[in-house]
């Protein structure tokens, strides 16, 4: 009889030890992103109207914190934003320390391996960013790109369709947007690929850079999951079917709204 009794108890604290953390549903909603990726989530120094406070300090605005801000209403919780490394926000998750990411994340099917993702709130197009006076500025298709040193963000889709431009220079990716902005207004390469979203933004804020929108079948080839934006969950998150929902309550049209606002009012603009 003890003998069942301690192994009853021992396979519980197995049980226990080896369960993944679940997600902190007590009316609070802790949301990671990198609060360094405009137009989709950025930090300033002061509050506004759009902003939520970020844990440790600094307040986040951008279209993630917005839709967060939403989900966070219709599930009547309490937004929290915690502002995480890109590399660190899968392993946040995982782990428990955030119960969601918010962060222009495409559901790679790599992705899929270790998340779990919503619907998507969010569907943009791969473009590359080029300097406006530079040799690339007029460029319309992938194959005009060739000889260019592009660049892009460390361990992102962006990074692997590089190789998609025929004789490209590929750059050792960067951690983030502002660093590839310093470089190729500095001239260390000649263009990052980026979301639409995001370049616009970029060259809203820095008139000396543009982008090209590629001719139809010119550009990248992607999946749809691909080139999609939706939110990161732990696996068996029981906030998945509640935040499918509050996305089902926001229509394409409130989307774009949300997406043209936050390029409008990302701070480098003002």
């Amino acid at each position: 009889m003890t003998a069942r009794i301690f192994s009853s108890l021992l396979a519980l604290m197995l049980l226990v030890s080896f369960s993944p953390a679940v997600a902190d549903t007590n009316g609070t909603l802790r949301v990671g992103m990198e609060c360094g990726y405009a137009a989709f989530n950025w930090m300033q120094a002061e509050p506004g109207e759009y902003t939520v406070a970020i844990q440790g300090g600094g307040y986040a605005d951008g279209y993630d914190v917005q839709i967060a801000r939403m989900i966070a209403d219709a599930l009547n919780m309490e937004l929290v934003i915690v502002k995480t490394e890109w590399d660190g926000l899968p392993m946040a998750v995982q782990s428990g320390a955030i119960d969601a990411i918010i962060a222009g994340m495409s559901p790679t099917a790599k992705r899929r391996m270790t998340l779990d993702f919503t619907d998507h709130y969010y569907r943009s197009e791969l473009v590359v960013v080029v300097r406006k006076d530079g040799a690339y500025a007029n460029a319309s298709s992938l194959s005009d790109l060739s000889g260019a040193a592009i660049v892009a963000q460390l361990n992102t889709l962006h990074d692997t369709v590089v190789e998609q431009i025929p004789g490209v220079r590929h750059m050792m990716p960067m951690e983030s947007f502002p660093a590839m902005v310093v470089a190729l207004q500095a001239g260390a390469v000649d263009g990052y690929v980026a979301e639409r979203p995001g370049a616009l933004a970029d060259v809203t804020a820095n008139p000396d850079l543009t982008f090209i929108e590629f001719s139809e079948g010119q550009g990248f080839t992607a999946s749809e999951d691909d080139t999609a934006i939706a939110i990161g969950l732990q696996i068996g998150s029981p906030l998945l079917e509640k935040i499918n929902a509050a996305l089902d309550g926001i229509d394409q049209a409130a989307r774009e709204q949300l997406m043209l606002d936050a390029i409008a009012r990302q701070p480098l603009n003002n």
